[in-house]
């Protein structure tokens, strides 16, 4: 790829703050006087651009010729460092489109302590929330019935989804309700808010729940929905949502990205504590 080209790949993508490649090369430009190897230094250099959104999702990186003639390095110190990148999920090889940058979302802090569903939590961040139905049928399960204290016979609408904020994949949910406290959910076409559903069609308002968070790695079908080449970090949560009358409406197990979360708990002193 010679300098035009490049120069054209920076145009294209837009992201680079300059749209200038001669600047985006002069950023990796390896610096001889010090010891870290020159692979590193280059690895170093675009995982930093990358975390800092100065080069974004889509980015084209030059291909490994194009970076070395324009570095004057070798194929192997580029090859290297690419391999890295690629080993970190950080990016992707497309054939003819080159190599592209695979940059997480941008990360968000919901706090922690107050019951809400996805879509709710998401127009409180700024964040445009969807969501893309994977599945939705009336089950029976024995485990699930018994986690709601149910016979075994109990039916339970399962609905599979993939939540996004702002068009971006942020969680893989799994969740169960209750058709015996709330039958109208069986003709509910699982757009919106199931909170505002349960309210106002059904008149079950939901008042307290019991969650847990736990660090896992995600599943074949979880990687194929956030994108990943291998398993990656993720937060599961497991929640149990009650109703005002104390019964049990809702169960929701749901993967999220955890390149993409950080989550807030405001903590207080008690008041009995020794100083």
């Amino acid at each position: 790829m010679t300098s035009t080209a490049l120069k054209n790949t920076a145009i294209k993508t837009g992201t680079l703050a300059a749209n200038d490649s001669s600047a985006f090369i002069e950023k990796l430009r390896p610096d001889s006087g010090i010891s870290e190897p020159v692979y590193k230094q280059l690895l170093r250099r675009i995982t930093d651009m990358i975390q800092s959104g100065e080069i974004s999702d889509g980015f084209s990186l030059p291909s490994e010729r194009a970076l070395a003639e324009a570095l004057d390095l070798s194929r192997t110190t580029v090859r290297r460092c690419y391999e890295e990148l690629r080993a970190q999920d950080q990016i992707s090889t497309h054939g003819r489109a080159g190599v592209m940058v695979k940059a997480p979302p941008s990360r968000i802090n919901p706090e922690m302590g107050r019951l809400k569903g996805f879509t709710e939590e998401m127009r409180e961040l700024g964040i445009t929330p969807s969501t893309q139905l994977l599945e939705q049928k009336i089950v029976t399960d024995r485990t699930i019935a018994s986690l709601f204290n149910r016979p075994a016979s109990a039916r339970f609408l399962r609905l599979v989804r993939v939540r996004l904020g702002d068009d971006s994949p942020l969680s893989r949910e799994v969740a169960w309700y209750d058709l015996t406290v709330a039958p109208a959910l069986a003709e509910w076409d699982a757009a919106g808010s199931a909170y505002q559903f349960l309210e106002q069609q059904c008149g079950i308002k939901l008042i307290n729940a019991e969650q847990t968070i736990e660090a896992v790695l995600s599943n074949d079908e979880e990687a194929v929905v956030f994108g990943f080449e291998e398993p990656g970090p993720c937060l599961l949560l497991k929640r149990k949502t009650y109703s005002d009358n104390g019964q049990m409406v809702e169960y929701v197990e749901g993967t999220f990205r955890g390149d993409a979360y950080t989550y807030r708990v405001n903590l207080k002193m008690s008041s009995n504590v020794a100083t």
